[in-house]
């Protein structure tokens, strides 16, 4: 399917919803989440969506949403389907530029599905100790889930400005965040979404160190 960037994240958001909650969201929770100022906003987008026929809309249901297609690697597991995810690990990330970008991958691996909950869509190396206490050390691949939003207090991968981070989100009372370190030799990093590019590429859900 040919998606526009805004269609992939709403895309990916309604996978990651229905992961977490076990049903779909409403246009509503889909218009504060992309910080749409009314919900039609995002029933533009959903029906978009369906006419490249990714979901199916069901009339008269606030959460009658159904994906049809999704990313490599997002579809729940089906008779026939192998016991092995095909994921590419991202190299260095180029300023501006989409995270899965070809240019960006650095090679694949073939792990198995049922290691990590919810489904990863990428590998990401972790370079530095940051987050060491979390159990995560410098060379370890990271396996991603990918999504645009997250829940203070988890793991993510963030893109803040140029650079991509691995850390623990915390939101703050004036609607700013911050990214901290499971490591107390690390400061904080501040992150106000007003002066600053700040984006959620999605949950860290588990960790490959290889020997």
């Amino acid at each position: 399917m040919d998606l526009t960037d805004r269609q992939q994240a709403i895309l990916d958001f309604l996978l990651a919803w229905q992961a977490q909650h076990g049903y779909p969201p409403t246009r509503a929770e889909i218009a504060r989440a992309f910080g749409f100022s009314q919900a039609r906003s995002a029933e533009d987008h959903l029906r978009a969506l369906a006419a490249k026929g990714a979901i199916a809309l069901e009339p008269g249901r606030s959460r009658g949403i159904r994906v049809l297609h999704s990313p490599a690697g997002a579809a729940t597991t089906e008779a026939g389907e192998s016991d092995l995810l095909n994921l590419p690990l991202v190299g260095r990330v180029a300023a501006g530029a989409p995270i899965l970008s070809d240019a960006h991958i650095a090679g694949r691996y073939s792990i198995d599905r049922a290691l990590f909950r919810p489904r990863p869509h990428f590998l990401l190396r972790v370079e530095g100790e940051s987050m060491r206490d979390a159990g995560i050390l410098d060379g370890d691949l990271i396996a991603v889930h990918r999504t645009p939003v997250a829940e203070p207090g988890q793991i993510v991968v963030a893109r803040l400005d140029d650079e991509i981070t691995v850390k623990r989100l915390q939101r703050l009372k004036n609607g700013h965040y911050a990214l901290l370190p499971a490591n107390p030799d690390y400061a904080s990093i501040p992150v106000d979404p007003d002066r600053q590019a700040f984006a959620i590429e999605g949950l860290h859900v588990g960790v490959i160190r290889r020997g």
